[in-house]
């Protein structure tokens, strides 16, 4: 069931945009291979990754794709990539492949997977 809720939801974006379809699949190779206990699910819209707990989604808008952290507030921001001035939330909006790399995305997600695992 969870299998066939991604492949509509990543279908459904890929009808709407290639470039974006591709970019949410390169961030969902990049988050399931940080350990083989990554856990994929359809939630609020977009696709929450979990590893003991929900450590960061994956949501596709008009224009870009947003990662979120739902404890981003506590993430160190070595690289001031990170957005949002809520209590908990912080999230880094991706417009292209290239921003994987540019926005030092896998720095990240490895501190958010680490954080999820504490607990």
């Amino acid at each position: 069931m969870t299998a066939e809720r991604i492949a509509k939801l990543l279908e459904d974006i890929r009808l709407l945009s290639d470039d974006r379809h591709k970019l949410v699949q390169a961030l969902r190779k990049l988050i399931l291979g940080l350990d083989a206990t990554v856990l994929e699910e359809v939630k609020y819209g977009g696709i929450l990754f979990s590893a003991g707990k929900p450590f960061c989604g994956v949501f596709s808008y008009a224009n870009h794709v947003s990662l979120e952290f739902g404890d981003g507030a506590a993430l160190p921001d070595k690289h001031k990539v990170l957005e949002g001035d809520g209590k908990l939330r912080r999230h880094i909006k991706l417009a292209a492949i290239q921003d994987i790399e540019a926005k030092h995305v896998r720095d990240y997600l490895v501190l958010a997977h680490k954080a999820s695992k504490k607990t």
